[in-house]
């Protein structure tokens, strides 16, 4: 089993910046890849980014390339998604989930096994 915990997110003007959090507790969380999922009010949930359990690939949905880049310390068991030039269309929550699939490009949330409750980010024009 593994417990993940959201955090960092918040109101912003557009242009700016934010760090979210995803703090993990379980066994062997290190042996998980983990993915950033978001959902803005009236849409479906989608796939932002995501990062292999050694930090060593990452994967970004268009809307992310350039902007977003996620990255983990598995000694202190949490994975971070930098937000940078963020936009009003990146108002959301977002969600940190793990899996332990290996391979593919982590896009899908059928692949994860575990989701945080998530955390809210208001980006305003």
């Amino acid at each position: 089993q593994v417990q993940l915990v959201e955090s960092g997110g918040g109101l912003v003007q557009a242009g700016g910046s934010l760090r979210l959090s995803c703090a993990a507790s379980g066994r062997d969380f290190s042996s998980y890849a983990v993915g950033w999922f978001r959902q803005a009010p009236g849409k479906e949930r989608e796939f932002v980014a995501a990062v292999t359990w050694t930090g060593g690939s990452t994967y970004y949905a268009d809307s992310a390339k350039g902007r977003f880049i996620p990255s983990r310390d598995n000694a202190k068991n949490m994975v971070y998604l930098q937000m940078n030039s963020l936009k009003p269309e990146d108002t959301a929550v977002y969600y940190c989930a793990a899996t332990l699939k290996y391979g593919g490009n982590y896009s899908y949330e059928y692949e994860y096994d575990y989701w945080g409750r998530g955390t809210q980010v208001t980006v305003s024009s």
